[in-house]
């Protein structure tokens, strides 16, 4: 019985296959797969179920393949080369680059060979006047990838200038990396830290430097991978809940950040349950928001919000008016 990861890739390959040798014979077909012709014809059979949107007659592939020999009457739009848009490329992209970070892949070279292809493919759709962006990948430095990489794939320590946001403060840490992850779309670097004496996550968008040490990393036998197969960020009962009002430009806070629930109230508003351990760093997450939040509860965040939002205005008061 052939798999699905066997049939699949098979499938995506036959039509341009077929297209560029009409009428071949289907034992010379079956041959080229590797499979049988009794194989190929179930393939075939399946063919003529796939196609475009619609899916009705002028929509789904339609072969001729009644004799010893095979014919693609109506393609279905395979014939043309593959275009990528500059949402698809980059979506690709960030999923390819995070693949590359990813220790233990069978084939790297398969996956910066496609990579390459992917960033041309960009290049060549990206239209006048837009930048394509990558949103938290983009801003990973290339030195402190490779830097962290080579570390966790040769086992080596790490000296890292680290930005934590919770505290807004930049610290300098040697660590003993244990793995790379991809969660949620942003890479991590699970390492024991000696100056906590604990496992912490670094995310790589806010190591500024990284530089690694001539010496073994060494995680004690206490260091635990962190599991998370429920996300990163899991409930805790010392959390405080927020409860948040977002106007629409700034909906992106309940996509962004884990909330518990989202409610969709008026004119495009969103009403969330945000958890946050830290008050400092919520506070400051709400004052970046401008106007485009309003803190239900509790009610000592909504005071400290507008408080030092006060405190703020009271000392641009002097600038000139613009």
């Amino acid at each position: 019985m052939t798999s699905a990861t066997q049939r699949l890739p098979r499938l995506l390959t036959l039509v341009p296959y077929l297209l560029s040798r009409p009428g071949i014979p289907i034992a010379d077909a079956a041959a080229d797969f590797g499979v049988t012709s009794q194989q190929l014809r179930k393939d075939l059979e399946l063919l003529w179920m796939c196609g475009l949107p619609g899916y009705g007659p002028g929509d789904l592939i339609d072969l001729s393949f009644e004799s010893d020999s095979i014919t693609v009457t109506y393609d279905a739009g395979m014939r043309r080369p593959l275009r990528l848009t500059a949402s698809e490329a980059t979506s690709l992209l960030v999923a390819l680059r995070a693949l590359a970070d990813t220790p233990g892949v069978p084939d790297s070279d398969a996956v910066q060979r496609t990579l390459a292809k992917v960033e041309n493919a960009v290049g060549q759709a990206r239209p006048s006047g837009v930048v394509v962006g990558f949103g938290a990948e983009e801003a990973v430095d290339a030195d402190v990838r490779r830097t962290v990489h080579s570390a966790v794939t040769g086992g080596k320590a790490l000296r890292i200038r680290y930005y934590t946001a919770s505290r807004d403060e930049i610290s300098e840490r040697t660590v003993d990396p244990m793995r790379l992850l991809l969660v949620d779309g942003r890479s991590y670097l699970e390492a024991w830290c000696r100056s906590a004496r604990g496992v912490r996550m670094f995310r790589l968008d806010r190591i500024d430097e990284a530089g690694q040490l001539d010496e073994p990393a060494r995680p004690p036998s206490e260091a635990e991978p962190t599991d998370v197969s429920a996300g990163l960020f899991q409930p805790a009962p010392d959390q405080r809940v927020a409860e948040l009002e977002l106007e629409p430009d700034a909906r992106w806070v309940a996509e962004y950040y884990q909330v518990d629930g989202v409610t969709e109230l008026d004119g495009g508003r969103t009403r969330v349950r945000m958890r946050y351990a830290d008050h400092a760093w919520m506070t400051r997450l709400l004052l970046g928001l401008g106007g485009q939040v309003t803190v239900i509860s509790p009610a000592e965040l909504g005071g400290d919000v507008r408080q030092r939002a006060h405190a703020a205005l009271k000392r641009t008061r002097h600038l000139p008016s613009t």
